[in-house]
This record gives structure tokens, sequence and C-alpha cells, in this order.
């Protein structure tokens, strides 16, 4: 069964812990919970129009200009100090909107970028991964997901109520079921960074490429997915509950690695301009060893 099933027959009772069934179910336990602390129903509303703005404009709303955005909308007086709080919180930073959702650890090694001027030819040659804050109805959570540079295609995601490491490992732990990449790139946040989740990379060989500190355009094909995403599923089903985003987001990556074309792919979904490469890259190599 995939996880949105498992997480399905997951029930509250007494004589069989939560605890003990997303163990046995292999799910990622805060990914079925908001945060114990909801925020204020205003600071909510606040947050879904950072978000937005953000999505539409990430490069010119820092703190003090988006106060300003916000007090216009909401005809009520919204301080630097409350914006600087939430967006934190969201996993944004600066007054040049540098992604924060993956802060760096200074205690983590850092790794060069290794995409500059790199011809990215086929499927599985270079893979990324990236968090993103998603809105619902009465909270939040987050969101990771490893992508197929070349094809657009979703291997994997995992969500979770916290920004802590282990939903980025469980996602790309499922995504290398599917193969493995020559270089996964990332920004220089601290789950990417971590032991945790550099170890899986190092022990399957693969080439670890971290973007510039605070440019997330290095990372451009997954920043387009979230705008994607957002746009096309989060906003208009404002989700309530965890296990009904993690339904709507199961159901939306389906269409989107399966039905829904792109140009910039000659006109093909991800899944099958994906499968298409790695057999293209596969017969190309068979020829090269027989003419050996």
């Amino acid at each position: 069964m995939n996880v949105s099933d498992r997480k399905g027959l997951i029930e509250d009772e007494e004589s069989f812990s939560v605890r003990e069934q997303c163990r046995i179910l292999s799910v990622n336990r805060s990914s079925l919970y908001y945060i114990q602390k909801p925020e204020s129903p205003l600071n909510l509303k606040i947050m879904r129009m950072i978000d937005r703005q953000h999505t539409d404009d990430p490069a010119r709303y820092g703190q003090k200009k988006m106060a300003e955005h916000l007090s216009r909308k909401l005809r009520i007086p919204v301080s630097r100090n409350r914006v600087q709080r939430l967006m934190r919180l969201m996993g944004l930073e600066g007054d040049y909107q540098k992604k924060r959702t993956t802060a760096p650890d200074r205690e983590h090694k850092k790794y060069p970028y290794l995409l500059r001027d790199l011809h990215i030819t086929h499927s599985n040659q270079v893979w990324c991964s990236d968090i993103t804050y998603i809105p619902m109805r009465y909270g939040y959570m987050y969101l990771s997901a490893v992508m197929d540079w070349y094809s657009r295609y979703v291997l994997s995601w995992e969500i979770s109520n916290t920004l802590e490491t282990d939903f980025c490992v469980i996602a790309l732990v499922r995504a290398l079921k599917r193969g493995r990449p020559e270089i996964f790139n990332t920004d220089q946040g601290s789950q990417f960074t971590s032991a945790e989740f550099t170890g899986v990379l190092q022990n399957n060989d693969i080439k670890i490429s971290m973007d510039g500190k605070g440019r997330s355009l290095d990372n451009i094909f997954i920043e387009r997915l979230w705008r994607t995403l957002k746009y096309e599923d989060i906003y208009k089903r404002s989700y309530e509950t965890p296990l009904e985003l993690n339904e709507g987001l199961n159901s939306y990556f389906n269409f989107y690695n399966r039905r829904r074309i792109h140009q910039a792919l000659n006109y093909s979904c991800p899944e099958e301009y994906w499968k298409k490469s790695l057999t293209e890259n596969r017969s190309s190599l068979i020829i090269a060893g027989g003419q050996k």
C-alpha cells in the first residue's frame, strides 16, 4: 500500500497507541497532526496572505514591505515584528526574502554547487529536494518532495507538522526505491546537511550538490513545482486535516506526474518523459558497450 493508504488505517484507540501503529505501518507520526499550539485565526490569515504574496513575487517582499502590504490589505496595523515572527515560522526570513524553511546549521558540512554550467541530458542525472509551507484552513503543515530535474517527475513526497529532519529522510529513502541519481541537489538547510540525510546519499555513492546561500533559484524547477501545486490545488481546496491534505496531495501528484503535460517536455507528462529518457539512456549505454 502507498503512504496515503497506510495512514488511512491508523485509528485513535486506547488498546493500540498511534505511535505503535505508525511504527508498524512505517508512517511519519508528525505527518498526522497539527502543531500543538495553533496560531490565532488572524495570524493564520496573515500567514496565508504572506504565502500567496511570496509565491507570486518571492524576490521583492521583505519584512518591512510585507508589513506595509498586509496593513493596507487588512486595513489594520500589522507590525514588522509580527511579520518577522510569522515569516520565520513559515520558513522565510530577511529583508530580501531568503528561503528559511531549511535554516543552515553551522556544525553541518556544506557541499559545493555542482550544477553550474552542467548540461542535464537524461533522467536520474540530477535529483533535487526542498521543503515548502502548506497553509490549511485551521493550521499548516510542511511538505518535502524529491524531484528528477530533467523530467520534473516527483519521485516521492512527505508531510510533517515540524521542520525536523526525519520527514525529508523518509521522502529520500522512498525515492531511492525508484532509482539512483548521479547528483542530488538541495539548499544548505539543516535538514539536508544533517548526517542522517547526507549519510543516505553517501551510502548510495551519490554526489552531493548544494545551492549558494540564499539562492533559492539554484533549485528553480522545484520552486516552480511549489507555485504550480499551490495555485492548482492547495489554495483551491483549503484542506482541513492532515489526513485530508495527504489524500489530496496523493491525488494531485498522481495527476501532475501522469496527466499534466508540460510544453518544456514536448507536451509529455513528467512520468512519461522520465521513463522514456531512462529507456533511451539504457539503450545508448548498451550500444556504446557493444561498440567497445
